[in-house]
Order: C-alpha cells, then sequence, then structure tokens
C-alpha cells in the first residue's frame, strides 16, 4: 500500500485539499481520520463537507458521536473518541453502506467494524500552522483518488 504525504501551511490549506478530496467520492466512500486532539481532522472535514456544497456549520460530533450534514450527497460526520467499548453496535454498517460519505475521526476505536476498503488520512502537527497529510488508500478506488488529487 503506497501512502500520499501532503505539507500544508495552513487549516485553509488543509481544508482546501479537503475540498479537492470531495470532489473525487461517491456514496459509501468512507474516510478515516487520525491524529492527536488538535491535529485539524474537524477542519479536515469542514473543507470535505464545503467540497460537498454543505453551507451548515460543521463541528465536531464529540458528544453526540454522529453528525449527519446533507449536501450533493449526505455526510455522516463521527468521531467515536468518547464510546467506552469501541465494540459497541451502535449501527455504524448501515453508515458505511449508506448513501453518504462518511468520516470517522479515533477510528482506531472501532477498527473491527470498519469496511475492508477505506481512505486512512493522518493528520500531524508540523508546528503551529503546518500540517503534514498522510493518505493511505486501502483498496483499488481509493488509490486511485490519491492519484487525482496528488497530480492536480
Amino acid at each position: 500500500m503506497k501512502t500520499y504525504e501532503i505539507i500544508t501551511d495552513s487549516a485553509e490549506q488543509t481544508m482546501k485539499i479537503a475540498y479537492k478530496l470531495a470532489n473525487h467520492l461517491h456514496q459509501g466512500d468512507v474516510i478515516v481520520l487520525e491524529g492527536d486532539l488538535g491535529a485539524g481532522k474537524t477542519t479536515f472535514t469542514k473543507g470535505l463537507a464545503k467540497g460537498l456544497g454543505i453551507t451548515r456549520n460543521v463541528n465536531s460530533p464529540t458528544f453526540t458521536i454522529i453528525k449527519e450534514y446533507q449536501g450533493k450527497v449526505p455526510l455522516y460526520h463521527m468521531d467515536v473518541y468518547r464510546l467506552e467499548n469501541g465494540s459497541e453496535d451502535l449501527g455504524f454498517q448501515e453508515y458505511f453502506e449508506g448513501n453518504g460519505i462518511t468520516v470517522v475521526e479515533w477510528a482506531h476505536l472501532i477498527a473491527d467494524q470498519l469496511p475492508a476498503e477505506r481512505l486512512i488520512v493522518r493528520i500531524n502537527h508540523i508546528s503551529e500552522c503546518k500540517r503534514k497529510l498522510m493518505l493511505e488508500p486501502i483498496g483499488v478506488h481509493y488509490e486511485q483518488v490519491c492519484k487525482e488529487i496528488i497530480s492536480k
């Protein structure tokens, strides 16, 4: 599996990468976001939402676990950080196999429930504004998506 690396110098650039990614996604796609608290996972999701035509304010669903937004296709934004037992059945499969795009923050906590094919986006702090995004595609579709956004 190849990893694609992108360095961004601002929150706006991180959002721009996610916006670009949104144009290559379709129903049923799953994006997994990993990174420390404050790394930029929700910022990335805001850019993705904007790319999907969502005008509503996007914020972390930490206390609700799942937030749904309507755009060109629905966006299901999950934050599973507060789940005490990652193996709880909260109906994640219905979202993963649904008619929207699913973004999961802290997905390693529900690793056994994730679909086999997905795009992992690891966000790491480099400095105050600078981030390193590592895109790890799992599956042919996601490999193609990564090649598309890296080449433009």
